[in-house]
């Protein structure tokens, strides 16, 4: 493919990988197992001698084409592709770890990830870290000795708090250790974290990527070396294998997802600018705004400021459920990114297994509503949420 496409090209066309028949939208190759001319070429496929395809569960050429198609929009050498989003943080984990090794992590995760770092890495002997994101006095000093892998989410989930992840990357470097950073809410469109130092993008697939509220996949992008090596084997063993019919659809989903985000993210600056001045709305948490704390980052770092708003309307989870109660166009979900907007109460849902002290401190407080725009008009959702926001 042309290495001088530009992004939204590439995103319609790279990583085709059309049959015998010519067709036009990419072909969805439903098949468990693949057949061989002869025992001699089964052998020589199974020890990578000869080209071509073995088994679903190791690789299949509907994935593949997601696979390659994400790696160029990624800028990076390979991709692996994965049933979910969280399958790709336990893969980029597990496949690099062993007893005896050290994470860092940046504090605000999802709540998922942060049971996976403080409660099931120390089960395996693995010492675990948090830093809040935004100190960096934090990082250098959680970095100042050895350290095998750091792990952080940013924009973080739900708080949309950052992390410097240049600053990071020079810092684990110098520690010993590679940098994985979920960029779920940003996604390549808006920020490349291997042109920043990472060693590792992963992604929940199922989110903008898709779009759609469709379907699940994970997408694990970085050094080809390290995915052949480390991460292919993790994930051909252990088996948490994305279906052909998911890889489809995530590659439509990819088709259009710079004409999404942009016009989404279009609506959520107005939106945010909107909320911040409402007699309802406490405050306010998005990247665009002048008030939040990391504006300078999210400018420096990201093309954009991204989809996702968080808000708290003040009196506690009583008052912000009758806020959620009171929507008719904005739907409650823990899901985001679709072309619907969806909003919820993180700390009875995405975050509801993270011991509340631990959420206050992470600013996962009992009245934070976090919204994903969608592709609404703007008026519309300004109407909505008015009315949810009134006394």
């Amino acid at each position: 493919m042309s290495e001088n496409w530009r992004m939204r090209t590439r995103l319609v066309h790279e990583g085709a990988a059309r049959s015998a028949f010519g067709e036009t939208s990419e072909a969805i190759f439903l098949t468990s197992g693949f057949v061989y001319g002869s025992a001699e070429e089964a052998e020589a496929r199974v020890a990578d001698r000869a080209p071509g395809y073995q088994y679903s569960r190791i690789a299949n050429p509907t994935v593949r084409m997601l696979e390659e198609r994400f790696a160029r929009l990624e800028g990076a050498e390979d991709c692996a592709a994965v049933a979910t989003g969280m399958a790709a943080v336990h893969a980029a984990l597990f496949s690099q770890l062993r007893a005896g090794a050290r994470v860092v992590a940046s504090a605000p995760l999802f709540g998922a990830c942060q049971w996976i770092v403080t409660d099931l890495l120390p089960r395996f002997g693995v010492e675990s870290e948090l830093v809040p994101a935004a100190d960096g006095e934090a990082w250098r000093r959680a970095l100042s000795r050895p350290a095998d892998l750091v792990l952080v989410e940013t924009p973080a989930n739900p708080t949309l708090e950052l992390v410097d992840i240049a600053f990071v990357a020079s810092l684990a470097r110098e520690a010993g250790a590679r940098l994985v950073v979920d960029n779920a809410f940003a996604t390549p469109w808006l920020q490349r974290p291997l042109e920043l130092g990472a060693d590792l993008s992963v992604y929940s697939a199922t989110k903008l990527v898709d779009g759609q509220g469709r379907c699940l996949g994970g997408l694990v992008a970085g050094p080809a070396a390290l995915l052949k090596d480390s991460l292919r084997p993790f994930v051909r063993n252990t088996g948490p294998t994305l279906s052909p019919f998911n890889a489809w659809v995530l590659l439509k989903g990819l088709e259009t997802l710079g004409l999404r985000v942009e016009a989404q993210q279009t609506t959520a600056r107005t939106l945010a600018g909107w909320l911040e001045g409402h007699p309802g709305v406490r405050t306010v948490r998005y990247p665009g705004l002048a008030s939040h704390p990391q504006a300078e980052l999210a400018r420096r770092q990201m093309k954009g400021p991204g989809t996702m708003i968080a808000f708290r309307v003040g009196g506690g989870r009583e008052r912000a459920f009758a806020v959620l109660n009171r929507l008719r166009l904005v739907k409650i979900s823990n899901n985001l990114g679709d072309t619907r907007s969806l909003a919820t109460h993180p700390a009875t849902t995405t975050h509801a297994k993270v011991p509340a002290e631990l959420r206050e401190r992470l600013g996962v407080s009992e009245d934070l509503i976090r919204l994903s725009v969608g592709l609404e008009d703007p008026e519309d959702l300004m109407a909505d949420l008015d009315r949810a926001l009134a006394p």
